[in-house]
């Protein structure tokens, strides 16, 4: 049976890329509330991002060590389908919103247990596997090295890190993962996503899922 690899577009800033990411078919918009990002977003864009999207559009919070003031006010006006935790926070603080989420695993330092990790944070929706180190913040543009994962995880597999329409089926062959996260790889700029290349990325994930099935 042909599986359908999800796509999320993350690091999202404006409403219209937001809205050209679903048209061109896109699961999920990442929106970060990271200070220090230079793809962070305010609250007010955030809320108007999320009432200008389409239905099965699922947006994705993303935060890294927030204070849980930051967090609740976020799934309070924002209203996200799925948090997702970069830094250090532990399996109980990640479910206690209320949300489902997605534990970021750190690649980077070139030795990544995703038995570990699994083991962890056993209500994690997924694990998503980045090229940065830990300590980093995402969309860094790194990949995750062939050899960077070992043990065996029963959570689904979140790839990102130095993905780019050029790089993404070859990713896809390697990690088989359920859902690709993309940011640096379709912009402009930070924080600014170039349509051609939004584009491109879904059109070479669903070529890659072609080509998997036969």
């Amino acid at each position: 049976m042909h599986r359908r690899t999800r796509i999320k577009i993350c690091g999202i800033t404006r409403r219209e890329d937001a809205l050209f990411a679903a048209e061109a078919g896109a699961d999920a918009i990442g929106l970060v509330f990271v200070e220090a990002s230079p793809r962070a977003v305010d609250m007010d864009t955030a809320a108007a991002v999320r009432r200008s999207l389409p239905p099965f559009v699922q947006v994705v919070a993303l935060f890294m060590d927030a204070q849980r003031a930051a967090v609740e006010g976020v799934v309070r006006a924002v209203a996200p389908d799925l948090l997702q935790f970069h830094g250090r926070e532990d399996a109980r603080f990640c479910a206690s919103f209320g949300r489902p989420y997605l534990k970021t695993v750190a690649a980077g330092d070139g030795y990544a247990d995703l038995s570990a990790a699994s083991a962890a944070y056993p209500d994690a929706m997924a694990l998503l596997v980045d090229g940065h180190a830990s300590g980093e913040m995402g969309g860094s543009g790194k990949p995750v090295a062939s050899d960077a994962l070992v043990g065996a995880s029963h959570h689904p597999l979140v790839l990102a890190g130095g993905l780019r329409p050029d790089t993404v089926a070859a990713a896809m062959q390697q990690f088989r993962p359920w859902a690709v996260d993309v940011s640096s790889g379709v912009e402009h700029a930070p924080g600014i996503k170039d349509p051609a290349r939004v584009a491109q990325f879904i059109s070479e994930v669903a070529r890659a899922d072609e080509q998997q099935s036969e």
